[in-house]
């Protein structure tokens, strides 16, 4: 690999052990996800089909976190609607971030040798996943020089899926990294 682009990137890993904005960044809450979850596993294999979780809630309450309402105009509109979208719909399965746990897939990023552009918007709910990989990997002096953040202004998570109407995928850069590192 010469070059990647990492555009809103997600961290499921983290968010799914650590809970939004690591609020449950401990063993025990941990300890206590993962019995929740294995009981769940039990219960399915006992009646034969997985649950599903839910995808973005709708209605949309009023009184929801503004990366709620960026999914939901994005998700459930016409904007990003899709029949096969679990976000649309009816969400992963309960028990589908299982895995999550106990997969840190970020733990060696700063190993990474190949050039890699990560772009997020600047009004994120999810802008930390980036700003930390960054940091990780810009962390061993080796390979730092071919590394970028990428902040696009007054963007949100969402944005960088179509462009939210705010023309915020910035194409020209994109072109330009990949004709630089792809040679």
């Amino acid at each position: 690999i010469k070059a990647t682009v990492a555009s809103t990137m997600y961290n499921m890993n983290r968010v799914n052990a650590n809970g939004y904005f690591d609020a449950d960044n401990n063993e025990n809450a941990r300890y206590e996800k993962r019995k929740q979850l294995n009981t769940q596993r039990t219960k399915e294999y006992a009646q034969g089909y997985y649950e599903q979780g839910g995808g973005v809630v709708d209605p949309l309450p009023a009184d929801a976190p503004q990366f709620v309402k960026d999914y939901y105009d994005y998700y459930k509109t016409q904007r990003g609607y899709h029949k096969r979208s679990g976000n649309s719909n009816d969400g992963w399965t309960v028990t589908g971030p299982m895995s999550f746990l106990n997969q840190p897939i970020l733990a060696y990023s700063k190993e990474i040798r190949s050039a890699v552009l990560i772009m997020h918007g600047e009004k994120a709910h999810s802008r930390y996943f980036s700003e930390d990989a960054y940091r990780d990997m810009t962390s061993y002096t080796n390979y730092r020089d071919n590394k970028e953040l990428l902040i696009i202004p007054g963007a949100s998570h969402t944005d960088l899926y179509d462009g939210g109407g705010k023309n915020a995928i910035p194409f020209d850069k994109l072109a330009a990294f990949f004709n630089e590192n792809l040679k």
